[in-house]
């Protein structure tokens, strides 16, 4: 456990934490890159089914390149309602983002409950943010501003495709994009942020009081690409994987799951109220100190 500039970062050990699985709490899978329609794509989505036996989730959050090559009708069969059947008869419901492997028109395709290119969304205390960062324009930065300032609920999760931190080598960070939104995340507090485009798991140390996650490998799997630097928090490129998450009051817990049912990483955040993240923030950078972490609890059994 290390101190820094008054907040506390605990180091992560080498066992896997359990979901509570609380009464009343919110639950979620989060998947991205993942409509290939290949055996992996098929295998991931058995193991979500198996999760949620135990782990009785009733949403998951799509990341884009929900769709890879062809997207005619038999492929929306073949790349989605087959592989998640068991999740879509048990009355899950799916929430997409676009990615760039994903037609524009795919946004009226019923199961992915999209309205529109970006749009929000309330689930108990967290108020999900959904952008399109393929076409990221003026009008729908208005619109992120506007619903950001205006949500009340406790915890401000966006989900989008390309990350703003991510360590692996074919893509990596979206620096221009970063630039854009980061400055907003800031302003109104965002707590997390979920997204895909590399084909790896990546938990990144907090940016700022904000913390980011990548999870681009429910389909697809870029093996080995991770190239871990001092921002890197925990990672798996190894196999294909997905997110299980839990918020429960002021905490947020997750799991990263392999292919074959493994956890290869978890942990627990524990929110900060927007106005300390700032204050914290700014007295660090007057102080010369690189803000890390405010207070997160992490286990991984990764690499």
């Amino acid at each position: 456990m290390a101190a820094l500039a008054g907040l506390t970062v605990i180091v992560a050990s080498q066992q896997a934490a359990p979901l509570p699985n609380k009464a009343g709490s919110l639950k979620f899978a989060a998947i991205g890159d993942n409509g290939t329609g290949d055996q992996p794509q098929y295998e991931v989505a058995r193991q979500m089914a198996t999760a949620r036996a135990t782990f009785p989730y009733d949403l998951v959050i799509m990341l884009g390149d929900n769709m890879y090559g062809g997207q005619k009708p038999a492929d929306f069969v073949n790349k989605f309602e087959k592989p998640y059947a068991a999740l879509l008869d048990a009355g899950v419901k799916f929430r997409a983002s676009l990615g760039n492997h994903d037609r524009p028109e795919n946004v009226s395709y019923k199961l992915y409950n999209m309205d529109g290119r970006y749009y929000s969304y309330t689930r108990n205390n967290v108020r999900f943010v959904v952008l399109d960062s393929t076409q990221l324009d003026p009008r729908q930065l208005q619109w992120l501003e506007t619903t950001l300032r205006d949500a009340k609920e406790a915890w401000k999760i966006c989900y989008f495709h390309h990350p703003l931190y991510s360590d692996a080598a074919r893509h990596g960070s979206s620096v221009d994009l970063r630039v854009v939104l980061e400055p907003i995340f800031l302003r109104y507090g965002v707590d997390v942020v979920f997204s895909g485009h590399d084909h790896v798991y990546e938990r990144i140390k907090p940016q700022k009081g904000i913390y980011y996650f990548v999870s681009g490998a429910a389909g697809q799997l870029r093996k080995g690409n991770l190239r871990p630097d001092d921002e890197t928090a925990a990672y798996f490129d190894q196999d294909q994987s997905f997110m299980l998450v839990e918020v429960a009051d002021d905490d947020m817990f997750f799991s990263a799951v392999s292919r074959t049912g493994r956890t290869v990483d978890s942990g627990v955040i524990h929110r900060t109220p927007a106005a300390e993240k700032r204050f914290e923030h700014e007295a660090a950078q007057s102080n010369g100190v690189r803000v890390l972490a405010t207070s997160v609890e992490g286990r991984s059994n990764v690499r």
